[in-house]
């Protein structure tokens, strides 16, 4: 089930322990994860006992713009579309209807993101 809301404290300590071993974040410190979670719109997979499996996040002001960030997914559950399904959680969210201009980066999911709508940017001189 993948629902939008905030992680709960023992979400951030497995999150934390995912997101440091990623090439994006490598060694993050768990309070810097805790902050970008308080601080941005979460989406949230999780199994039938409850627990965390999966996550993505976007910084946003709900009303124009997003940046997609921090897609994981735990390894055991990689391979069945819940990146994408996470992604799209966020995008299909009520308060996110009006966003027109979203981002993401990514150094090997380019394929994932395709599918939702992503492409390279246009006019990449504009952007700074």
């Amino acid at each position: 089930m993948i629902k939008v809301e905030q992680p709960e404290p023992a979400d951030i300590d497995i999150l934390h322990a995912m997101l440091r071993e990623t090439y994006w974040s490598p060694g993050i410190p768990r309070d810097t994860v805790a902050r970008g979670c308080a601080n941005s719109m979460c989406a949230i997979a999780r199994d039938e006992g409850g627990t965390l499996i999966g996550f993505a996040r976007a910084v946003t002001d709900r009303t124009v713009f997003a940046w997609v960030c921090d897609v994981i997914v735990a390894p055991e559950h990689r391979g069945k579309g819940l990146g994408r399904s996470l992604v799209r959680t966020l995008m299909e969210h009520p308060d996110m209807q009006t966003v027109r201009r979203w981002m993401l980066g990514t150094a090997d999911a380019h394929g994932v993101y395709a599918e939702l709508g992503f492409g390279p940017i246009k006019a990449p001189q504009r952007l700074m």
